[in-house]
């Protein structure tokens, strides 16, 4: 987790659909309420690829093909299922979030290059339709995965100051209890 990063680009290596079976599987052991998956995948290969571009380009009100799904092999298009009115569509929307999150660490692990995508009309008609989403499906946006090239420069990665981002509640002890268990 400490290492990943995003790969802006990707060679064209991608795991195959058995090893994409067995990382979902991984990744899918994220936070859930009991046997609801709010979450779904779609794999974009190939010339499946050409869907999406003209897709992207429809919801931008463009005609032809945009050239973004060509900068990888595979296409991983993340979709939550905000049906259930048991749970709050923020709720299983975080799940699927999260089975993202960890799909992209599980490929990384396993050696493949992976960025996030989105946009503005990832919630449009076009896409929707393109996807063949169902009612109560929201696309999340992608995951463009392939090979990672060789670097060519060091790596300077920042790590996240974590004391910035972690606070206590208004009016509660200064410090930690388990601070003062280890003291």
């Amino acid at each position: 987790m400490r290492d990943r990063r995003s790969w802006s680009k990707v060679t064209d290596l991608a795991p195959t659909g058995p090893e994409l079976e067995a990382f979902v599987a991984a990744a899918g052991r994220v936070a859930d309420h009991k046997t609801l998956r709010p979450w779904r995948i779609i794999e974009i290969r190939g010339s499946d690829r050409d869907l999406l571009a003209r897709a992207l380009n429809k919801a931008d009100g463009k005609k032809g093909y945009s050239s973004k799904p060509r900068r990888a092999p595979l296409i991983i298009a993340l979709v939550a299922d905000v049906s259930s009115k048991k749970i709050p569509a923020w709720e299983q929307e975080a799940t699927a979030s999260g089975v993202a999150h960890m799909l992209s660490l599980v490929l990384d692990e396993a050696g493949f290059g992976v960025f996030w995508r989105t946009d503005d009309n990832t919630r449009s008609k076009a896409l929707a339709k393109a996807h063949g989403l169902r009612k109560g499906e929201v696309l999340l946006g992608w995951l463009y995965v392939g090979g990672k090239p060789p670097r060519t420069r060091p790596v300077r990665r920042k790590t996240v100051d974590a004391a910035k981002h972690i606070s206590r509640l208004p009016g509660g002890k200064k410090r930690r209890k388990v601070d003062d268990a280890r003291s």
